[in-house]
């Protein structure tokens, strides 16, 4: 599936995350003013969060008013949550979800 050039540019940076550290998942965001946010799952003894939350919250807490468009990489079975993004990001945010290679397996509208 050909995506938009930019949305194809949160796929990279997502498989970039994720790949950097070795977990199951990696996302990526964009908000609306085009800036963009890149995170990976964490897994702490005191913290666990999901990188699409991650990214989200790294959204918020940079002074973002809303989002565009997110992408999730993803292994295997691992859940999908967009909870975070439907709060923030309202309805319309475009979500692509890929495998690790990069390969779209959905493409989502909130």
């Amino acid at each position: 599936m050909d995506l938009p050039p930019e949305d194809a540019k949160l796929v990279t940076l997502a498989r970039s995350s994720r790949a950097r550290l070795g977990v199951a998942q990696g996302a990526a965001v964009r908000d609306l003013d085009g800036r963009t946010y890149a995170a990976a799952t964490v897994h702490l003894d005191t913290l666990t969060i999901s990188a699409i939350d991650l990214a989200v919250a790294m959204a918020v807490s940079s002074g973002a008013k809303g989002l565009e468009a997110a992408a999730l990489v993803t292994e295997g079975d691992v859940p999908v949550g967009l909870d975070a993004v439907i709060e923030f990001g309202g309805v319309g945010v475009t979500v692509v979800v890929a495998d690790p290679q990069g390969a779209v397996d959905t493409v989502l509208t909130t």
